[in-house]
């Protein structure tokens, strides 16, 4: 590979480098998250344009309150002057007594009734006794629009001339006849209209206050204006009115504001507050979503640092186990805190034990096929010599020996087959009897408990088996077409009781052949040396050969401890046997 693909495959797999388990839990948080904190903002926004809308109605509504009360005092001040208007010392030109009245009737209050005649001079006023010298009106151009529109009029705010308070007069044109045109005013002292405004309250933040058309504070809330002042919070006296509020931007800030007018006055009520004050419940709300959600994320970063660190160590344990098992080592299942983890880390402990058997499977078979290949070439070997007794063809040598070969290869298939369960002995037996035994089924019965060997005994067994079928197909029970072969076997205790039985034709006695005269003098050939030597010898077994008037039996005692699978049995023994 060149140095650019090298390069190549590298970038590659930075590129693919996977992420970790906290950026994963992180990403779910914040996909949990991001949308419930955008949610949450968005309800705040609309909940705040909610209450920005309750709050403009109730200030329109307070403010127009305002304007009515304001409104209602100045129609009682009128009523009371057009009351005081009709006295009938005024209208017969009794003015000392009309004097007298007014100060009657405006006792306790801050009322004050003065009389202007046509050339502007002051000709009584109740705050002073009667007939003394008064100066003239401050407000002269009200006065004679009084007189000019000859109907009720509304001065703006004046300081008064004998009191120096500032107040508002209330001037009613009459006309006495004989006694010429006057002007009835009421002077009203402004911290009168002051009362009517603290009657109605605005929303915390919010301020008012009462101007002239001069934009003079005639009266104002608490920290708004003082009486007397020009109002120049920002130029109320330019800005239309609106049914609404609206926002006015100043050097000092942005006010949101509502203005109404009078029109029996023509004063203004300004309602003012900042921006600031409006947007403040939601700049709560904002700052606590964004105080809980730093809360929310710190407690989200512990939980996920300490829920990694928990995973993230399970993992590594894992990630050593599996190494571990890769190295053939030992793996125990630990008790990891995640269910899933822990399931793999018993999963891991099973494989690795699976593993460890398997290994030992092997290194047993892998020992057991080199003591078999050991055990195979001197049975071969003495089975060569056995056979070679006696033969001086060498083409019936070759035959015997190729028969017994095959013998043996059928036991090693069975052995191969089952491992290390063992053969079972029924089916040992049936493998070595079928090639020699007639096609007849009834002439052979076989009978017994399942019984499993060992490979020494399943060995020796088929070898036992295979000689003895070879007798019976030359000299026995399959010699004849009505013998019969009965091979039975039962578990006696702690041995195996094995009968070989073979029945000749009924009440026909044995020919008197070269090889059944050999049988009766007990020649030792080889399937003799296979059943007492080996049989016998090997697997500790009695050996027992009965001649009988219709045929021949052959009786095995052998030790269960030398048939059980799991017995390994004396390897001297074989070894000697097999010489």
């Amino acid at each position: 590979m060149s140095a650019t693909e090298t390069a190549s495959t590298s970038d590659a797999s930075k590129a693919r480098r996977p992420w970790s388990i906290a950026a994963y839990l992180l990403a779910l948080a914040l996909i949990t998250l991001v949308p419930s904190f955008v949610f949450a903002g968005i309800l705040m926004q609309r909940n705040h344009q909610a209450q920005e809308n309750t709050i403009e109605t109730l200030i329109l509504a307070t403010t127009r309150s305002l304007v009515q009360a304001v409104e209602r005092e100045i129609n009682a001040n009128i009523t009371t002057l057009r009351v005081l208007a009709t006295t009938p010392s005024l209208h017969q030109g009794s003015f000392r007594a009309f004097h007298a009245y007014g100060r009657l009737a405006l006792e306790n209050t801050k009322a004050n009734l003065f009389v202007v005649n046509s050339d502007y001079s002051t000709l009584m006023s109740t705050s002073t006794p009667f007939g003394e010298s008064l100066p003239r009106s401050s407000d002269l151009d009200s006065i004679r629009r009084a007189f000019e529109r000859n109907d009720v009029e509304i001065t703006d705010l004046v300081r008064g001339s004998l009191s120096n308070d500032w107040a508002y007069n209330i001037l009613l044109p009459v006309n006495l006849g004989p006694y010429g045109r006057k002007i009835i005013a009421l002077n009203q002292r402004a911290d009168n209209i002051s009362q009517a405004l603290l009657t109605n309250k605005l929303p915390e933040g919010w301020s008012t206050a009462l101007l002239d058309a001069d934009g003079q504070i005639i009266s104002a809330s608490f920290g708004a204006g003082v009486t007397g002042e020009t109002f120049t919070r920002f130029d109320a006296l330019s800005q239309p009115f609106s049914v609404r509020w609206q926002r006015i931007t100043t050097d000092e800030g942005t006010y949101q504001t509502v203005i109404q007018r009078s029109g029996l006055t023509g004063w203004r009520l300004v309602s003012w507050a900042p921006v600031e004050v409006i947007n403040k419940p939601l700049l709560d709300a904002v700052l606590s979503l964004v105080a809980g959600a730093v809360v929310l994320a710190a407690l989200i970063i512990i939980t996920l640092y300490w829920v990694t660190r928990r995973i993230g160590s399970s993992v590594r344990g894992l990630a050593r186990d599996a190494k571990r098992l890769g190295r053939g080592e030992s793996v125990v299942a630990k008790p990891y805190p995640v269910a899933e983890i822990a399931d793999v880390s018993q999963a891991l402990a099973e494989a690795s034990a699976q593993r460890r058997s398997a290994e030992a499977e092997v290194r047993f078979l892998m020992r057991e096929l080199a003591h078999r290949s050991k055990n195979q070439m001197t049975v071969i070997a003495a089975m060569a010599k056995q056979t070679a007794r006696g033969e001086e063809d060498v083409a019936h040598y070759v035959q015997n020996f190729e028969k017994r070969i095959m013998g043996l290869a059928r036991s090693t298939d069975l052995l191969l087959t089952h491992g290390r369960a063992g053969v079972e002995l029924k089916e040992l037996l049936t493998h070595h009897i079928a090639p020699f035994g007639p096609s007849d089924g009834e002439r052979l019965k076989l009978t017994g408990e399942v019984v499993r060997l060992n490979a020494q005994a399943a060995q020796i067994m088929g070898m036992a088996a295979h000689e003895l079928s070879t007798n019976a197909a030359k000299y026995g029970a399959f010699s004849t077409e009505k013998g019969r072969l009965e091979v039975s076997w039962t578990i006696e205790g702690d041995h195996l009781a094995f009968r070989w039985r073979e029945y000749m034709e009924t009440k026909r006695a044995l020919p008197e052949t070269k090889d059944t005269a050999e049988a009766r003098t007990e020649h030792k050939g080889f399937g003799t040396t296979v059943l007492n030597s080996m049989v016998g010898g090997a697997l500790g077994a009695k050996v027992e050969r009965i001649m009988h008037g219709d045929g021949m039996e052959w009786r095995f005692e052998i030790p269960m401890s030398a048939l059980h699978p799991d017995y390994a049995g004396p390897r001297a023994n074989e070894d000697k046997a097999a010489e």
